[in-house]
């Protein structure tokens, strides 16, 4: 069925970008250029003699300075068509593209084209960031260094096409087929369908964003809510629930986090995440515990383009999932992280 639906999404968008193809001397065309560079340090207070006690994405390191991630985006426009590539090299950009380790492919993080039916609706066709949870890739993106359970077992982008369609006031509609998740290359015919619903209040202090991603022994929901209380004062919260077919078997994982925003100055600010993750009982995702319990304490000190991020990061999971500095197994662990993000 979502072979046939991927068919006709190709043949709607060929024809709706042949049926208004033309040649106008009077457009103008536009390319923009960005980038950023973040590095880090993290510590693991428990300093294990093997391991480093880490099981979320792009900080799997232990008492060492690392690279996270050095890229740079490119936009083009010209009418009703756009063209998005971004490259990225370093930590971030090689477990993002797990799948593609060993060749050229893990550098693309993004490359797509874009075409404007009409003021209402948009057509995408490539690789793109999955529009599922709160926390993004590039580090700019996020308040917290470190990412979230929920954020390192969901997906991280899909490849396939996709329409945007307005509906009016602060509404839209995303709905999609692609490869399966986290591939660029299908390892075979199965695709996945991928949707998104979001609105917000007239004010836009208050955002809703409902995701889902399902195929053939896949389904994941995932609910994104963000809200404004003052220019000081922000939070948001982000759960999934996913679960898969294992032979004959249905088993599940799910996660929930809130973030808490407090800026009392332009160049500073502090962001509270409470994290919580229950693993799937059949192939589970984590070793040693069920369930994880994540508190992190993260600044942000401004200085113009670069963001200096020092972070505090405690993990608790149902089993002794972790390691003490003398080898035994512990249900707990704590790391210091300082980052340094720089944009442009």
């Amino acid at each position: 069925m979502l072979k046939k639906i991927s068919g006709v999404f190709c043949i709607g968008f060929f024809t709706l970008v042949s049926a208004n193809a033309q040649s106008d001397s009077s457009k103008k065309s536009t390319t923009t250029f960005t980038g950023s560079v973040d590095a880090y340090y993290r510590f693991n207070f428990n300093d294990p003699p093997v391991g480093t006690n880490n099981f979320t994405s792009f900080t799997n390191s232990k008492n060492s300075f690392e690279l996270g991630m050095a890229s740079i985006k490119v936009d083009h426009s010209f009418g009703k068509v756009s063209a998005t590539a971004d490259v990225g090299f370093g930590r971030r950009a090689q477990e993002f593209s797990y799948n593609d380790i060993g060749t050229t492919l893990t550098a693309v993080k993004q490359a797509f084209v874009s075409y404007a039916a009409s003021d209402k609706v948009k057509f995408t066709f490539g690789k793109w960031s999955t529009h599922v949870g709160y926390e993004l890739l590039d580090a700019y993106a996020n308040r917290n260094y470190s990412m979230s359970y929920g954020f390192s077992y969901g997906p991280f982008f899909h490849t396939g096409i996709k329409a945007d369609i307005s509906l009016g006031g602060k509404s839209a509609l995303m709905l999609g087929v692609a490869n399966p998740t986290d591939y660029v290359s299908a390892p075979n015919s199965v695709k996945v369908l991928i949707a998104q619903f979001s609105t917000g209040s007239a004010n836009d202090k208050v955002k809703g964003y409902l995701n889902f991603q399902g195929g053939t022994g896949l389904t994941q929901f995932n609910l994104v809510v963000t809200g404004a209380v003052s220019d000081q004062f922000s939070l948001a919260y982000d759960g999934s629930l996913q679960s898969t077919k294992q032979g004959t078997s249905n088993s599940s994982w799910k996660s929930h986090a809130v973030y808490l925003n407090y800026d009392p100055a332009k160049t500073f600010g502090l962001t509270l995440r409470a994290d919580y993750f229950d693993d799937r009982k059949l192939s589970p995702l984590l070793s040693g515990a069920k369930k994880m319990f994540a508190t992190t304490l993260s600044g942000n000190v401004k200085l113009d383009n670069l963001t200096i991020i020092p972070e505090l990061r405690l993990d608790s999971g149902s089993g002794a999932a972790f390691v003490k500095g003398n080898g035994t197994a512990t249900k707990s662990t704590a790391s210091f992280i300082l980052a340094a993000v720089y944009r442009f």
